[in-house]
C-alpha cells in the first residue's frame, strides 16, 4: 500500500474558522495514525479575497494547536512552501491540455450575459441554475481568432451530461451526480488565474495526495473533480467529507450566534489541547464514552469509519468542561508559569512563586481558565472591592461583626499562623461560644475574599498571611453595614432563655 499523504489546503482570507481547525486536526490525525504524510498549501487563487498576514496567522494558529505539517510554508527543501499563486504557468498548461483534448472548451461571455442568463432561469425557476453553454459549439477557428484578437475569455470544463457521477466517500457512502445537475464550471478565469476547481486537483495529483479529507459544503464539487481526474487520465484519491458544524439551535455555525475564530478561544483563554480535543468530538467519537484525550491519544484512537454523517452542534458549555479537565491535567509547575504570564499580560508584577503556587494548589480545581484564577480569586492578590450583597444579607447578621473581631485578636496571638493553628483557633473559640464552626466561617470569609465561596478558609487563610488578614476583618468590621439585631427567641415553658452572645 502507498504511504498515505494527506493535505490541509485553507485560503488565506483571513482567521481560521473552527471548522477549518477541526479539517485540518482529522488529516493531520489520520496522517499521524497511518504514519503518512500531512502538507499544507496555501489556495491563493483568488486574489480579491486575499488578506494580508492571514498566512503567517494561520501557520501560527497550526502552531499553537500543535499541529505540525510535514510539508509546506517553512519546510524548506523540496518539501514547499506550496503556494498557487507561484504555480499559475503549471495550471494554464493544465487547462490547455484538456481544451486540447475537447474535455473543456473557451468561454467568451461576459459577466453582464451571464448574470442576464442566471436571471432569466430564475425567472423560470429552473431547479438547477447552470451555464447554458453558449460557447460550447464555437468552432476551434472561432475561438482561436477571438482569444489572438485579445477578447477576455475564461476555459469551461465540458460536463458530459449524459452520464452520472459516482462517488465511494469514506464518511458518505456512495454518493451519485446526474450528469445533468453538474455545471460546466469554469477552470481558468478571465485573468489566466485558475478557480479552485483546477488548481485542487492537479495540486492534489502532483502532490500525490491519497485522501482528501473536507468539509460537507464541497461535496456538490467532488464530481466535478471527478471528472477532471478522469479527463486527465489519473488516479483519484479517496474522498472523506465532514458533517457540518451547527449552532445550538441546529442552524448552521455562523459569528452571528457566537465565536467562530480560533484565535477568539486563544485570546479568552482556551487551552489548545482542549480545544483541539473538543473539535476532535465535532462528528467523530471513540466509540466509547471517553471524552477527554490528548493530541496523542487522539492520534492513537482516529478513524475515519467513526466520522458520522449527522452535523455537530457546538456547545461551548462541553467546551468549557474540557478545557477545565486539560486546565487540571497540568502540572502546578506548569500552571505556575500560565498564571505568572497571566499577571504578566496585566501589566502586574507577579508575587513570589511560592505564593503563586499556593494560589495554583488551592483554586486549580475550582476553574476552567487560568486568568481565573486572577479574575474569579481577586481576593488573592488584591483586598476585596465589593462584597457579595448576598453574602453580606446571609452571613453579615446577628454577632457577626462581634465573632471576626475575637477570632481577629485570636489571631494575632498565635505562635504560628498555619493552617492547623488557624483551624485549631477557630474551633476551639466556637466550642467555648457553644456555636458551630460555620458561624465564624462564613462571617471571616465574607471579610477577607468578599465572597462566600472559594477555597478552604484555613489553606486560605494561611496563603494571605496573618498580616493581611488582621488587615481586612479590621476593614469589614469597619466597612460593612451594621447587621440588623438578631430576633428574640421566646422562651418555652419549662425552658431557660437562651444566653446572650458574648460581645
Amino acid at each position: 500500500m502507498s504511504t498515505v499523504r494527506v493535505r490541509f489546503a485553507p485560503s488565506p482570507t483571513g482567521y481560521v474558522h473552527v471548522g477549518s481547525l477541526r479539517t485540518a486536526l482529522y488529516n493531520y490525525l489520520f496522517a499521524r495514525r497511518n504514519k503518512g504524510v500531512f502538507v499544507l498549501r496555501i489556495e491563493d487563487t483568488d486574489q480579491k479575497r486575499y488578506v494580508e498576514g492571514a498566512v503567517e496567522n494561520l501557520v501560527a494558529t497550526m502552531k499553537w494547536a500543535g499541529l505540525d505539517y510535514d510539508e509546506g510554508p517553512g519546510k524548506g527543501g523540496g518539501c514547499g512552501p506550496y503556494v498557487q499563486s507561484e504555480r499559475t504557468d503549471l495550471y494554464r498548461r493544465y487547462a490547455s491540455e484538456l481544451v486540447e483534448k475537447g474535455f473543456a472548451y473557451p468561454c467568451f461571455c461576459t459577466s453582464e450575459r451571464l448574470d442576464v442568463m442566471r436571471k432569466a432561469q430564475e425567472a423560470r425557476k429552473l431547479p438547477n441554475i447552470m451555464y447554458d453553454r453558449a460557447c460550447l459549439e464555437l468552432s476551434a477557428g472561432e475561438a482561436a481568432k477571438r482569444i489572438a484578437g485579445g477578447e477576455p475569455h475564461t476555459v469551461r470544463l465540458k460536463v458530459p451530461r449524459e452520464r452520472s457521477v459516482v462517488i465511494d466517500d469514506i464518511v458518505r457512502g456512495i454518493v451519485t451526480f446526474a450528469g445533468e445537475t453538474i455545471d460546466d464550471q469554469v477552470l481558468l478565469k478571465s485573468d489566466s488565474f485558475p478557480t479552485y476547481h483546477l488548481a485542487n486537483v492537479v495540486d492534489d495529483h502532483l502532490m500525490g495526495i491519497t485522501h482528501v479529507i473536507r468539509g460537507e459544503e464541497w461535496l456538490t464539487s467532488t464530481p466535478k473533480h471527478v471528472l477532471l481526474y478522469e479527463f486527465f487520465g489519473w488516479e483519484p484519491p479517496r474522498f472523506a467529507h465532514l458533517p457540518l458544524l451547527l449552532n445550538p439551535d441546529r442552524s448552521k455555525l455562523s459569528k452571528r450566534q457566537g465565536d467562530v475564530a480560533v484565535e477568539d478561544y486563544r485570546v479568552k483563554g482556551y487551552e489548545p489541547q482542549a480545544l483541539v480535543n473538543f473539535v476532535a468530538l465535532l462528528g467523530w467519537n471513540p466509540g466509547d464514552e471517553r471524552e477527554v484525550f490528548t493530541l496523542e491519544e487522539l492520534a492513537g484512537e482516529f478513524s475515519l469509519e467513526r466520522v458520522g454523517k449527522a452535523g455537530a452542534v457546538f456547545d461551548v458549555s462541553k467546551l468549557n468542561w474540557i478545557n477545565g479537565m486539560h486546565l487540571r491535567r497540568l502540572t502546578d509547575e506548569e500552571l505556575l508559569a500560565r498564571l505568572a504570564a497571566c499577571l504578566a499580560e496585566r501589566g502586574e508584577e507577579p508575587p513570589p512563586s511560592d505564593y503563586l503556587r499556593k494560589v495554583v494548589g488551592m483554586m486549580k480545581e475550582r476553574v476552567t481558565f487560568v486568568h481565573e484564577m486572577r479574575t474569579v480569586s481577586s481576593y488573592f492578590f488584591e483586598e476585596p472591592a465589593e462584597f457579595e450583597p448576598e453574602g453580606v444579607k446571609k452571613q453579615w447578621k446577628g454577632d457577626a461583626p462581634a465573632l471576626v473581631s475575637e477570632f481577629r485578636e485570636r489571631l494575632q496571638k498565635l505562635d504560628d499562623f498555619s493552617v492547623e493553628k488557624i483551624e485549631a483557633a477557630l474551633r476551639a473559640m466556637a466550642e467555648e461560644r457553644g456555636i458551630s464552626a460555620g458561624k465564624i466561617i462564613h462571617p471571616v470569609r465574607l471579610v477577607l475574599s468578599g465572597k462566600t465561596t472559594g477555597p478552604g478558609l484555613f489553606e486560605l487563610m494561611e496563603a494571605l498571611g496573618r498580616e493581611t488578614c488582621v488587615k481586612r476583618m479590621e476593614y469589614g468590621v469597619a466597612h460593612l453595614p451594621a447587621p440588623a439585631p438578631a430576633p428574640a427567641t421566646a422562651s418555652s415553658p419549662g425552658n431557660p432563655p437562651a444566653p446572650a452572645a458574648r460581645q
